[in-house]
């Protein structure tokens, strides 16, 4: 048995995070400009 560190769980814990963080990022950004979308419709009287 050896005590090493397995640099797998590293790559795929930073994996995990890009792409959970890239999925928010996304979300957030259509969620954005759906808000502002209906404001400009909203001001605009449509």
């Amino acid at each position: 048995m050896h005590e090493r560190l397995n640099q797998w769980d590293f790559v795929m814990a930073a994996l995990a995070i890009g792409v959970i963080g890239t999925v928010v990022l996304v979300g957030w950004s259509l969620w954005a400009m759906v808000r502002a979308e209906r404001r400009r419709d909203k001001v605009r009287g449509k």
